[in-house]
């Protein structure tokens, strides 16, 4: 005896694809102000004959962390309701 076995495929809506994007975009940072620094200060006092002052060079390191997260992105695909199902 011989048994054919026959292989449907049931298939309903669905809801395709979903993309997301969290892009951060631009930062625009305002005046920043490193501590107030003033430079060197020299005083020379009473002096005689050729006087030569050097304030030598003067160096401010600020570092700044910006950033520009975008968050969380949700896509949704799902199908809704009522779709129909056919077998093939």
């Amino acid at each position: 005896m011989d048994f054919l076995f026959l292989q449907e495929t049931a298939a309903a809506g669905n809801g395709g694809g979903a993309a997301a994007s969290s892009n951060g975009g631009a930062v625009a940072a305002g005046d920043v102000n490193s501590g107030s620094n003033a430079g060197s200060a020299i005083g020379v006092g009473d002096s005689v004959g050729d006087v030569s002052v050097d304030g030598g060079a003067i160096a401010n390191t600020t570092n700044l962390g910006v950033s520009a997260g975008g968050g969380t992105s949700i896509a949704d695909a799902s199908g809704g309701d009522y779709n129909v199902a056919f077998v093939s």
